[in-house]
C-alpha cells in the first residue's frame, strides 16, 4: 500500500469535502497530509490531462424502482424535507478505512453507492410532491491539487462520477455535498432524517429534528422493503445462485480445510462472493464440529475433521446490494452417521413443515410454529424431553436445543425489516413478493449433560430463502440439495 509523503510545512491543502460539522474544509486529519511542494512540481501536475469525460451514460438498471419508492416516500410525508445519507467512511486502524457499503435506505432509494452522499426530498410548496437532489463529491479538482495532495483524491482512491454523470445513472438533479450543510442549517419547516449514518448531516439538523419524528421515517423505510418488486427479486435469485456455486467452492475444497482449519472455508467463499457480487452479506459462519452449536460463530479459526459436520452460514451480496442467506449442514467426509442422520433428518422434516406453511394470508409466525412443532415432537419420541407435545410446546422446553426463531425477512439487509413494527412483521400476513428465510436447527452443546454423550458437540442447521408467491412459494435457493442422501450424492459428485 503507497504512503503518502511525510508532513514537510504546517500549511493544510483543501480536502475532498466540507467538515463533518460546518463549511470549513477538512484539515488533512487523517493520512498525514501537510505536504511542502515546489510551486513548479505544483503547477506541473495542474495540466498535461487527458479528458476523462463519461458520456452516452445509460441509467442504472433499477432507477424506474428507485423512482417509483421515492414517489411513495414522498407521498408519505407531504410538506416535510427527508434527508437519507449513504454514510461515511469508518476507520478500520491509523489511516486505513473498511471498505464501504452505503446505508440501506440511501441505496434502497437511489441505487448509488458513494459515500458522504446524501439524499434530500424537498417540498414544493404548492405544487406539491418534492424535489429530489442528491448530494454527492464531484470530480477532485485538479486546479487546486486535490486529486493528488488529498487522501481521498482520485490518484488515491480512483475516480469518481461528474455530477452530470451521476444526474445520467441515477435519474437524480446533483449537487455538491459540500454545499449541504450550509442548507440544512437554513432549512426551514419540518425536517426528517435517517440517523445512525453521517454525524455532519446529524449536527446541522440537532435543533430542526426530534427523535420520534426520525424514527418514523426509518420505520417506514424498513417497511417499505416487505415486499419487494420485480428488480429485487431478480437481484435475490441472482445472489442465491452465486451463493449456491460458492458452497459447491467449498464442497471441492474440504480436503484443503481439513490440512488447514475453517479459513480455507471462509476464504473460499469469500472469493466467490467478490467475484460475482459486492461482498458477503453477513460474517459467514463456517462452523465445523462442536462449533456448530454456537448460532454465529464467525471466528471461523478451528479445526476442519472428518467424521465431523460442517455448518456453513453464508451469502452472496449482489453489486445492487441484496443477500441471500443459506445454511447447509455438511457431513466433512460426505456421509452421515447414523446419528448425525437422524438429526439432519429431523431439522429437514421441520424444514419442510416450515416452508409448507409458508404462503399468501398465512401468518408470519406460522412456520415457525410448525417447525417447532416438527422439532419438539422428535426430541419427545428421543427421550430428550418429557412430553406431551403440546406441554412442551406451551413450555418453550425444546428451546434449549432449538434455540432461535425459525426465520426473518431477507433482502438488503440480512435481516432485512428490522425496524419495521411489530403488527406489520412478526405479527402481521404473508403477502406476495415477501422474501424470508426458514432456518430450523437443532443445537446440543459440547458441555450439556441432559442429552446422551453421543449427542454433545452436534449442531444441524438448515435454512432456505423463500418467496411468497400468488399461489405459494417459491425456494430461491433449490439449487443446493437438502435432504441426506441428495446431500451425499452431491458432495459425491463435486468430490470426483
Amino acid at each position: 500500500m503507497a504512503e503518502e509523503l511525510p508532513p514537510e510545512t504546517p500549511e493544510a491543502l483543501p480536502d475532498h469535502a466540507a467538515d463533518a460539522a460546518g463549511d470549513e474544509p477538512i484539515k488533512q486529519r487523517k493520512n498525514g497530509l501537510y505536504l511542502g511542494v515546489s510551486d513548479e512540481l505544483a503547477e506541473n501536475m495542474k495540466s498535461g490531462w487527458a479528458d476523462t469525460e463519461l458520456r452516452d451514460l445509460t441509467p442504472i438498471p433499477q432507477a424506474d424502482r428507485t423512482a417509483a419508492r421515492r414517489a411513495a416516500l414522498s407521498a408519505r410525508f407531504p410538506g416535510e424535507r427527508l434527508v437519507i445519507p449513504s454514510g461515511n467512511l469508518k476507520t478500520r486502524a491509523n489511516d486505513t478505512e473498511y471498505a464501504f457499503r452505503p446505508s440501506t435506505e440511501y441505496a434502497y432509494l437511489t441505487g448509488d453507492d458513494t459515500h458522504d452522499s446524501v439524499l434530500v426530498l424537498e417540498p414544493n410548496g404548492r405544487e406539491g410532491g418534492h424535489r429530489a437532489t442528491i448530494y454527492l463529491l464531484p470530480r477532485s479538482d485538479r486546479e487546486n491539487g486535490e486529486f493528488w495532495l488529498d487522501g481521498q483524491g482520485e490518484l488515491w482512491v480512483g475516480r469518481r462520477y461528474a455530477l452530470g454523470e451521476a444526474e445520467q445513472r441515477l435519474g437524480i438533479p446533483a449537487k455538491d455535498v459540500r454545499e449541504l450543510p450550509a442548507r440544512l442549517r437554513e432549512a426551514t419547516g419540518p425536517v426528517r432524517n435517517v440517523r445512525g449514518h453521517d454525524a455532519g448531516v446529524e449536527a446541522a439538523l440537532t435543533d430542526k429534528v426530534t427523535a420520534e419524528r426520525d424514527e418514523e421515517l426509518r420505520v417506514y423505510l424498513s417497511e417499505a422493503r416487505l415486499v419487494k418488486d420485480a428488480f429485487e427479486i431478480g437481484e435475490l435469485e441472482r445472489a442465491c445462485a452465486s451463493t449456491a456455486r460458492g458452497f459447491e467452492d467449498v464442497v471441492r475444497v474440504l480436503d484443503k480445510a481439513e490440512a488447514t482449519s475453517e479459513r480455507y472455508i471462509e476464504g473460499t467463499f469469500f472469493l466467490r462472493a467478490r467475484v460475482e457480487g459486492n461482498d458477503i452479506g453477513y460474517g459467514s459462519i463456517c462452523a465445523a464440529g462442536p462449533h456448530a452449536t454456537t448460532l454465529h460463530w464467525v471466528r471461523n479459526d478451528g479445526p476442519v475433521r472428518a467424521g465431523e459436520l460442517l455448518l456453513l452460514d453464508a451469502g452472496v451480496e449482489t453489486t445492487t446490494f441484496y443477500t441471500a442467506d443459506v445454511t447447509r449442514t455438511l457431513p466433512i467426509n460426505g456421509r452421515f452417521t447414523d446419528l448425525q442422520r437422524k438429526i439432519y433428518d429431523a431439522v429437514y422434516d421441520a424444514q419442510e413443515a416450515g416452508i409448507a406453511a409458508v404462503k399468501p394470508g398465512a401468518k408470519f409466525r406460522d412456520f415457525h410454529d410448525a417447525a417447532q412443532r416438527v422439532l419438539a415432537e422428535r426430541l419427545v419420541e428421543w427421550g430428550l424431553i418429557d412430553g406431551p407435545v403440546e406441554r412442551v410446546l406451551e413450555l418453550g422446553l425444546q428451546r434449549r436445543w432449538t434455540l432461535h426463531g425459525t426465520g426473518h425477512m431477507l433482502g438488503m439487509d440480512v435481516h432485512d425489516c428490522a425496524a419495521a413494527r411489530t403488527e406489520t412483521y412478526v405479527d402481521g400476513t404473508l403477502e406476495p413478493g415477501m422474501c424470508l428465510t426458514v432456518e430450523p436447527g437443532l443445537y446440543f452443546q459440547a458441555d450439556d449433560l441432559t442429552v446422551p454423550e453421543e449427542y454433545r458437540g452436534i449442531g444441524v442447521r438448515i435454512e432456505d430463502d423463500i418467496l411468497v408467491t400468488e399461489d405459494g412459494n417459491r425456494n430461491l435457493s433449490a439449487a443446493l440439495p437438502r435432504r441426506s442422501d441428495e446431500v451425499e450424492a452431491w458432495m459425491a459428485g463435486l468430490k470426483g
